[in-house]
Order: C-alpha cells, then sequence, then structure tokens
C-alpha cells in the first residue's frame, strides 16, 4: 500500500503507529527516531497515523459575513441566474464580493451549476410581452446565526435587469418603498439595518 505523506512529513505511518504503542519515554523516542519531541507528543494524543486535514474545520468565506452568504446563496435559488449575473447583481449590496469567493460560495453549497431543464424538447410558450419597468418583486426570508434578514428581489420582465437589496426587517414601508424601483444600472442601495 503506497503512503501518502505531506511534503514536510518526517516518519511514517509505521513510525508513527509505533510511538503511539511505544511506552518509552517521549525524550527516548524523539531521539530514535530524530524528531522533536512536540511531534512524538502530537502522535501519541492522536487515534489514528493519518494526517489531518489543515486549514478551518468549517469551511466558510474569509471576506463574507454569513447574513451575505446567506442572501447570496437565496439570491441563486430564488433566480436561478448565471454566476456572472449573480455577480453583477450582488456587488451593489455586497462589495467585497468578488467572482472568485462566489463562485467557491456556490461550490460549498452545491449550487455551482444551474439545475439542467428536463424538457428540452417542450414546445416554447410566447410570453407576454411586458413595457421596460414592469418588475416582478420577491422577497425571502433569511436566517443565519446574526438573526434574521429579509432579501428582496426585483427582476424587469423585458430587459432581466435584476436589483437585490438587504435588509435587517420587513416593514410596509420597506415594501412600498421597493416596489417603486425603477430598473436603472446605476441604482445602487446600502443595506438596510
Amino acid at each position: 500500500m503506497v503512503q501518502i505523506l505531506h511534503k514536510r512529513a518526517t516518519i511514517t505511518h509505521a513510525i508513527r503507529a509505533e510511538i503511539q504503542r511505544s511506552t518509552d519515554s517521549v525524550a527516548t523516542l524523539s531521539r530514535r527516531y530524530g524528531i522533536n519531541p512536540k511531534t512524538v507528543r502530537k502522535w501519541r494524543s492522536r487515534d489514528s497515523v493519518e494526517d489531518t486535514r489543515m486549514g478551518p474545520k468549517a469551511a466558510r468565506s474569509t471576506s463574507l459575513t454569513p447574513l451575505e452568504e446567506a442572501a447570496a446563496v437565496t439570491f441563486r435559488q430564488k433566480t436561478l441566474l448565471p454566476l456572472d449575473d449573480c455577480l453583477h447583481a450582488l456587488q451593489r449590496e455586497i462589495p467585497s464580493l468578488t467572482r472568485s469567493s462566489l463562485h467557491r460560495l456556490y461550490q460549498r453549497h452545491g449550487i455551482s451549476q444551474l439545475p439542467k431543464t428536463g424538457d428540452q424538447k417542450r414546445e416554447k410558450k410566447l410570453f407576454k410581452r411586458y413595457p421596460i419597468g414592469y418588475l416582478h418583486i420577491d422577497i425571502s426570508e433569511i436566517r443565519t446565526g446574526e438573526g434574521k434578514a429579509y432579501l428582496f428581489v426585483a427582476v424587469d420582465r423585458t430587459s432581466k435587469f435584476v436589483h437585490a437589496q438587504l435588509y435587517r426587517k420587513m416593514t410596509r414601508q420597506i415594501a412600498a418603498d421597493s416596489s417603486k424601483i425603477r430598473c436603472r444600472p446605476c441604482l445602487t442601495a446600502p443595506i438596510r439595518y
């Protein structure tokens, strides 16, 4: 069986197992194998001879808050837009968002690829024509460790322009204000707390 050790490993699985079974002192084992006493103590305290995963125990973004992560995931699930369209719509709301961080986030949540439409041969129906500015508005509740937040998403039916805004509270006034959104690319708004 081939052992795969990391680049800086100084001992093999057999030596690690011997250290775990041995009743000799730490100093004796460290001299015998030519390793640091800390290494001997580390392998004595472990149950396995395999290398453990390095880095954070729970995968999460280093540049996004849990609320921003939840908003981006909910946005993708509700709109089913491609990555670049999600990035364009969410960057106004989350300035620290990059294409690579958004892609990694979607990979962690298993939504990096859009679902395949099973009915490819189905007859295509024409949508009713709407004037530019006719908006479809969705409101999604997002729950995180920080509490609840609400993601308002407005999609222009004709131009497919998307506007997203994140709020800490959902009030009638906020809902009324979001229904008055004019879909212009220059429209931006900060997160409302």
